[in-house]
């Protein structure tokens, strides 16, 4: 090859790479596009699921132990649950903030 068609490619892949990554075009098919979506409606509803089981049950021990007079480190327990559930819940307006 010559180094004018090696030139010709270096700027066709400069050009390709150093494209604006904000203006994508979308052309996911349509079944594939509302699948995914279904997927991750379900990972979301899970999630938010798991969050609400995780406080009660640490609610739930911390009253039994309280009960019993037991000291426990419940709080740590609670704060973590609690930054789970932060996290589900600003993890899709995150991601649509960075893609959109």
């Amino acid at each position: 090859m010559s180094l004018v068609t090696y030139q010709a490619a270096a700027y066709k892949a400069a050009n390709y790479l150093a494209a604006d990554p904000f203006n994508v075009k979308k052309d996911a098919p349509d079944k594939l596009e509302n699948k995914v979506n279904l997927v991750l409606g379900i990972a979301a509803w899970a999630g938010t699921a798991a969050g609400v089981a995780g406080v009660l049950i640490t609610g739930a021990m911390m009253a039994v132990s309280l009960k019993r007079g037991e000291s426990s480190e419940h709080m740590s327990r609670l704060g973590m649950v609690l930054g789970g559930c932060v996290l589900v819940a600003t993890a899709g307006p995150l991601v649509q903030f960075v893609f959109n």
